[in-house]
């Protein structure tokens, strides 16, 4: 069955939208905007418990289509049953970002994760600097991924080094971003929009603009604006898609059968 797109104006949303007829099996897409400190998990699992109180099965599948840390918030895909057979394709698509960069101090994680670490001038920094500077990272570039992150080492994931005081070198890694502008610049705060492709580390892109800069920087604040097709501008907030899925009419398919009902967990 093609998955109906639910995302809904969230100032905009009438009860004959939250009770439109809902797919949860056959499958349904989500767009949910994340919020701050909430794990991509987090937003799983509270959809997947809204689904199984609605449906009363104790298992059933759900899934996220691109992480996004726990420091940014916005553009979150969740699929529900069989859709989560096209989360390979959404995660592909094509993702944009608004960062705010503070420019003139490094941390570790290159985000608020750590502290900071080590402080440079940022006097000689001007603004037709920076828009010189931005075009070099449009295209096809190589970017070496932070260490606090889920890439691994030696089959283990390289934060879990990087929070015990280890180092460890990682691979760069080819992407592609299609455009970077720069939004605001004033004193030590620079805010980009960033369009690009899958495995983009935008705390590391902050990184490089900074050393491209002659000075350090780190994201302050990050937000997923767009993945593919789907906007901010029309996602649900994470009550919004439980009311959705608490008071929708379902359709006729509302037996789940194990195989759709299982999770990845349960069929080790």
């Amino acid at each position: 069955m093609v998955c109906d797109l639910l995302c809904l104006n969230r100032h905009n949303m009438s009860a004959m939208e939250i009770n439109r007829e809902l797919d949860l099996i056959g499958g349904e897409i989500f767009a949910i905007d994340k919020p701050l400190r909430w794990t991509s998990f987090d937003a799983v699992k509270r959809v997947r418990g809204a689904i199984q109180r609605r449906l009363n099965v104790k298992k059933f599948k759900v899934g996220h289509a691109g992480t996004l840390d726990p420091l940014a918030t916005g553009v979150l895909i969740i699929c529900t049953g069989r859709a989560t057979r096209e989360i390979e394709s959404l995660q592909s698509g094509e993702k944009e970002y608004v960062a705010e960069i503070r420019l003139g101090a490094t941390t570790p994680s290159f985000d608020l994760e750590t502290e900071i670490d080590a402080t440079y001038p940022t006097a000689h920094i001007t603004e037709e600097m920076i828009l010189s500077v931005l075009p070099r990272f449009k295209g096809s570039i190589m970017q070496v991924p932070p260490v606090y992150s889920a890439v691994k080492v030696d089959g283990r994931r390289a934060y879990k080094f990087a929070r015990k005081g280890k180092e460890v070198e990682l691979a760069p890694k080819q992407l592609f971003i299609s455009d970077i502008e720069m939004l605001s610049f004033k004193e030590d705060a620079l805010t980009v929009r960033v369009v690009c492709s899958k495995g983009t580390y935008i705390r590391a892109l902050a990184r490089d603009i900074g050393e491209a800069l002659s000075t350090g920087a780190h994201l302050t604040a990050l937000r997923r604006t767009r993945v593919g097709a789907y906007t901010e501008s029309k996602c649900l907030s994470i009550d919004e898609a439980v009311e959705m899925i608490a008071n929708s009419k379902l359709s006729d398919n509302t037996n789940p059968s194990p195989r759709v009902g299982e999770t990845e967990e349960n069929k080790k």
